[in-house]
């Protein structure tokens, strides 16, 4: 329990000290005029108080990725809480701040848009259709899972064909809609619910600790089965330690900012809050199924483990949070995945979005792909939307890199080593997964390892020659 304890603190720590740094070196402006204020058009570009956009975020890039990811996770024993709280900290809120940062600095352009100013317009082009991609994967998977468990609990004839539909009628009226309508509304309440289940269980796993202990901190690799730690469990806990997702969803909450100085509280912060729910999670599942061979035998991340697990440790009162989190949690990051796919086509294609006849125009394709992609394999469409994840969040710091390198007014270019070190550790994350994975070139670790990390160097390299130096010299 201690590991847990001292895991939690460097999280809340890390948020004010390295959360600040952070703020500092991007230099946020109290007196200039967001998006949402310079042209508000009652659709996407509306002000939102503090307290509701940063739940309104948490949700957004939430869901079930820090429960699912997080158990999953979890499977190659403690050393995923290294992940998690340094992954926080020092990648995946970086990574949020600077997407949400650049997109208000940048009118509220979505994430393909933003990288394409900063690494030039080819990236802009490969961003636009990967992140397009990458979004409808994420409205699927979050489509077919809450689907598939609301056909177990209804009678026969509510098959899971018949509550996919549901959840895409459902989609279609909050990608269309103006925010305020539902997201607006409804995120807050699921928001809450979701930070209640995690402090439930948390709470209910430390006092059950004498007869289902955490384990302590080891970076043995746990893994019952024996697969590496690297790449595969920085692949498989993304949205708890840095999840590209994020970033394409940072830029919706960015047209809703009335302030610049507000962007550490809501991106930084819901970032950190993911990351803590991560925590609880990893720890109680390793906790509740006795090791990790038995969270194994349970699935890992699933619903019926989350379910379990929310009936087992906190009673009748879990079952409704289970429900609202295994069902309504991953809906909501569906439903967002779908509108920022819509946002980013429009920014594409220069579409006016006030109009309701444009908007129907890009959302039922939008929709209509999802559904016949979520007839194939769910695993399948999992395990890409994984590796494509954590590859956009690859080309987001690449990009705030070159931001802080030449563009920042504050802080001198060497801060941009802030973005490029997690960069380039991300580089070789992506790399190495996708030439070592089963669903990419299945190469040995004697391949895949080396060439991950000279890719890596490779990418750091360019980045020293082609920005940081010049910015350097520029600036003496």
């Amino acid at each position: 329990m201690i590991s847990f304890f001292v895991s939690l603190a460097v999280l809340i720590v890390g948020y004010f000290v390295y959360g600040t740094v952070v703020e500092k070196v991007f230099g946020p402006e109290a007196d200039s005029v967001t998006p949402a204020v310079a042209h508000p058009d009652g659709v996407d570009y509306m002000p939102m108080p503090l307290w509701k956009a940063f739940l309104v975020q948490l949700l957004n890039i939430a869901g079930l990725g820090p429960i699912f990811g997080a158990l999953s996770g979890a499977i190659w024993g403690p050393s995923v809480y290294l992940w998690i709280v340094f992954g926080t900290i020092f990648a995946g809120g970086v990574h949020d701040f600077l997407s949400g940062m650049l997109s208000l600095r940048n009118d509220g352009a979505s994430i393909s848009e933003v990288v394409g100013i900063y690494l030039g317009p080819i990236m802009k082009n490969v961003m636009r259709v990967f992140s397009v991609i990458l979004l409808v994967m994420v409205g699927v998977v979050f489509m077919v899972g809450p689907a598939g468990l609301l056909a177990k609990l209804t009678p026969s004839w509510m098959n899971i064909t018949f509550w996919t539909i549901v959840v895409l009628l459902y989609y279609f009226l909050a990608t269309l809609l103006p925010i305020d309508k539902i997201i607006g509304k409804l995120y807050p309440i699921f928001g809450i619910c979701l930070i209640i289940m995690a402090l439930g269980i948390g709470g209910a796993t430390i006092l059950n600790n004498g007869t289902r202990p955490m384990m302590e901190m080891t970076l043995k690799n746990l893994h019952p089965n024996g697969k590496p730690i690297w790449p595969l469990m920085f692949v498989t806990v993304a949205c708890g330690a840095i999840s590209g997702f994020h970033a394409t969803q940072s830029p919706m909450i960015a047209r809703c900012l009335d302030n610049e100085t507000k962007g550490r509280k809501v991106f930084y912060g819901a970032m950190v809050s993911e990351g803590i729910i991560a925590l609880i999670w990893a720890a109680a599942g390793v906790a509740f199924y006795e090791g990790t061979g038995g969270l194994l035998a349970a699935g890992g991340g699933t619903s019926s483990t989350v379910y379990d697990m929310s009936m087992a440790l906190l009673g009748p009162v879990g079952g409704v949070l289970a429900m609202v989190g295994v069902i309504a949690c991953p809906i909501t990051s569906g439903d967002t995945a779908f509108r920022s796919a819509r946002l980013t086509i429009s920014d594409w294609f220069g579409i006016d979005q006030k109009i309701i006849k444009n908007r129907l125009i890009l959302s039922i394709p939008l929709l209509g792909i999802g559904y016949l992609i979520s007839l194939i394999d769910y695993q399948v469409v999992w395990r890409y939307f994984s590796w494509s994840n954590q590859t956009l969040a690859m080309f987001v710091l690449w990009a705030g890199a070159v931001y802080l390198a030449k563009y920042a007014k504050v802080a001198k270019p060497i801060s941009s080593l802030m973005a490029a070190l997690p960069a380039t550790f991300m580089s070789a994350v992506s790399c190495t997964y996708i030439l070592y994975a089963d669903e990419g070139f299945r190469l040995s670790t004697k391949i895949a390892y080396p060439i991950g990390i000279i890719f890596a160097l490779v990418c750091f390299c360019v980045f020293l020659v082609k920005t940081l130096i010049p910015a350097l010299k520029e600036k003496k």
